[in-house]
């Protein structure tokens, strides 16, 4: 399974550890992925997904899962969440 967040698209990212002896290590920045269920009111039902933390923050602030899509650009967002937008966007017109 891919670490890669299902709303925004936050993946992981590569960096290094850095000793005293400054010797260098490569090591992986990880996203906090959660699996968690959205409700969606447009859709009438709850839809699964892998996301991170902070993204889960932002569409609690936006006042849920169809909000959150809505006020977001298509370009900021992963695929998964572009047909989940496109789906919600129907629902609602």
């Amino acid at each position: 399974m891919s670490k890669h967040c299902q709303l925004t698209g936050k993946h992981s990212r590569a960096g290094r550890n850095v000793a005293h002896s400054n010797t260098r290590t490569p090591r992986r920045f990880d996203p906090n992925l959660q699996h968690v269920r959205l409700e969606s009111t447009a859709l009438g039902r709850r839809v699964l997904l892998r996301v991170s933390t902070r993204a889960l923050r932002t569409v609690q602030k936006h006042g849920g899962l169809d909000n959150f899509l809505i006020a977001m650009d298509e370009a900021k967002l992963a695929p998964t969440a572009v047909r989940l937008k496109r789906r919600v966007h129907k629902a609602l017109h």
